[in-house]
C-alpha cells in the first residue's frame, strides 16, 4: 500500500500545456508546471551517472548534552553523507529542499553528478526535516532564515570536522534546492562574517524569493479540492482509485516510463487536481515538522504538554491532526508566537519581510559568486518575483522556459549547466 501511495504522488500529473515564449531548443518535454514537478525527468533524459559512488554516512552529534524524547529513540545524530574523491578536490555542500532528507532523490542525483565532475560532496537534510529539528536545530523551531542559517552552518562545520583528516580539499562550494536554495544564500552571507569556508561559488536551484509568499502559493492549491482542504482524505482516495483503475485497464506490465507517459497523454487528472496533490504532499512534510518541533519543545501544540511518548505509542492521531493544519494556522498559533517571544515587539509584517532574499538584497545583488537556476513556470514564485530574481542576479541567472518547481532538476542540460557554473572562472576540479 505504501508503495502505491508513493507512486501516486510521483506519477499523478496533467497533460502538456503550451508555454509562451517557449524555447524550441530546450529538450525537457513536460511543459506543465504541476506535471513536471510531480513526474520529474524521464529516465532517458537524465545523464549517465555512476551507479557506485564511494560514500560514508556521518551521524553528527551537534549538541552532545541534548536529551531526546523516547519517541525519537532511533535518532542518534544528524545524518549526512560524504561522497569522496581519492585525490585533492573541491568540496560541495548540498542543502536539501523543504522537508527532504540528506539522501532524497534530488540529493542523490546532485551528489552523483558532482562526484562525477570531480568534487567531494557532503549532503545535508533540510532544516525542516525531523532529523535536523531533533539533532541540529538550536531551538527545534525552524522557520527563521537567519537563525536556521546559523544552525545549518554549525552542521556544516561539524561535518567538515568529521572528515577533514580523511580527504584533501582545495575550495568550498554550496548548492541548495528550493527552501534549501534560499537558505544557502543566508548561509553564504553568514560565512562572510565567519570566514571559515569562504565559498567560491553558491548555486541556488529554484529558490523561493519569500518563504511566506511561496507557502501561500502552495496552500492555495489545496483550495481547489472540492469541498475544501478538510475533504483531503476523500479527495486523495478518489485520485488513487482513478489511478489504479487506469493502470489495470491499460494492461501495463509495471510502473515504468510507458505507463507514466500514458497517464500524461490521457490527461487523467485535471490541472486543479494535480495542484491539489502537490499541496497535500506539502502538508505531509509540514506535519512531520510540526510533530517533531512540538515534541522537542514540549509546547503542547498537538501533543499534550508533559506527555512523554514512547516508540510503542500510536502516533496516527497526531499525524491526522497535523496534516489538517494549514501553514497559516501553524504560523499564527505556533511559529510566530515563538519568534516574538524571542524578540518582543516583532511584528508579523516585519518577520515575513525578513524571510526572503530581499532581506539580504545588498549582499546578493550582482555578487559574482552566486548563480541561479529556475523556470518561467515555477509556481512557488509570486507575481513579479521572477523579474526580481532576474534583476538581482543579472547574467548569473539561468531561466528555463518550463520545468515547474524542481521538475527539470535531473534533466541532463540542467545538470551540465550546474557543473559548468561551479567550474567557471577557476577553482576547477
Amino acid at each position: 500500500m505504501m508503495r502505491t501511495l508513493t507512486v501516486l504522488f510521483l506519477c499523478l500529473f496533467l497533460a502538456p500545456a503550451s508555454t509562451r515564449g517557449a524555447d524550441p531548443e530546450y529538450g525537457y518535454p513536460l511543459r506543465s508546471a504541476f506535471g513536471s514537478s510531480i513526474i520529474g525527468t524521464p529516465e532517458k533524459l537524465k545523464p549517465k551517472l555512476p551507479e557506485y559512488v564511494p560514500t560514508r554516512t556521518l551521524e553528527l552529534e551537534i549538541f552532545p548534552d541534548r536529551k531526546k524524547p523516547p519517541v525519537f529513540f532511533y535518532d542518534h545524530g544528524l545524518v549526512s553523507t560524504l561522497a569522496y574523491q581519492k585525490k585533492k578536490a573541491p568540496l560541495v555542500f548540498l542543502i536539501a529542499s523543504y522537508g527532504a532528507s540528506n539522501l532524497s532523490s534530488a540529493q542523490q542525483t546532485l551528489m552523483k553528478t558532482l562526484y562525477q565532475a570531480g568534487f567531494h560532496v557532503i549532503t545535508l537534510p533540510s532544516s525542516t526535516h525531523p532529523n535536523f529539528i531533533i539533532s541540529a536545530s538550536s531551538s527545534s523551531v525552524p522557520g527563521d532564515l537567519t537563525a536556521d542559517a546559523v544552525d545549518m552552518y554549525r552542521a556544516m562545520e561539524a561535518a567538515w570536522n568529521a572528515v577533514k583528516h580523511k580527504i584533501e580539499v582545495s575550495d568550498f562550494y554550496l548548492v541548495g534546492t528550493s527552501l534549501g536554495a534560499t537558505q544557502a544564500a543566508f548561509v553564504a552571507r553568514y560565512d562572510e562574517e565567519r570566514q571559515f569556508f569562504k565559498f567560491r561559488k553558491v548555486m541556488l536551484i529554484n529558490p523561493s524569493v519569500n518563504l511566506y509568499n511561496s507557502v501561500n502559493m502552495i496552500e492555495a492549491l489545496l483550495a481547489k479540492i472540492p469541498g475544501g482542504s478538510n475533504r483531503e482524505g476523500e479527495f486523495f482516495n478518489r485520485m488513487l482509485t482513478r489511478f489504479i483503475s487506469f493502470y489495470r485497464a491499460g494492461n501495463f506490465v509495471s510502473f515504468n516510463d510507458q505507463f507514466l507517459f500514458a497517464v500524461y497523454q490521457e490527461q487523467l487528472f485535471s490541472n486543479d487536481e494535480a495542484g491539489a496533490l502537490i499541496g497535500l504532499s506539502y502538508r505531509v512534510n509540514l506535519a512531520g515538522q510540526i510533530f517533531a518541533s512540538d515534541v522537542m519543545t514540549n509546547s503542547g501544540y498537538i501533543v499534550p504538554k508533559n506527555l512523554v511518548l514512547h516508540y510503542t505509542d500510536p502516533l496516527s492521531d497526531y499525524f491526522q491532526v497535523a496534516t489538517h493544519l494549514s501553514f497559516f494556522q501553524f504560523f499564527n498559533e505556533y511559529l510566530f508566537p515563538y519568534f516574538r517571544s524571542q524578540n518582543p515587539g516583532l511584528t508579523q509584517d516585519a518577520f515575513i519581510r525578513s524571510q526572503g532574499l530581499k532581506a539580504i538584497d545588498p549582499y546578493l545583488r550582482d555578487n559574482p559568486k552566486f548563480g541561479v537556476i529556475t523556470n518561467e513556470n515555477d509556481f512557488i514564485l509570486a507575481p513579479g518575483e521572477l523579474d526580481y530574481l532576474k534583476g538581482l542576479f543579472g547574467p548569473n541567472i539561468k531561466v528555463y522556459p518550463w520545468g515547474g518547481h524542481l521538475g527539470n532538476l535531473e534533466y541532463r542540460d540542467n545538470l551540465a549547466y550546474l557543473v559548468e557554473f561551479l567550474k567557471r572562472e577557476g577553482g576547477k576540479p
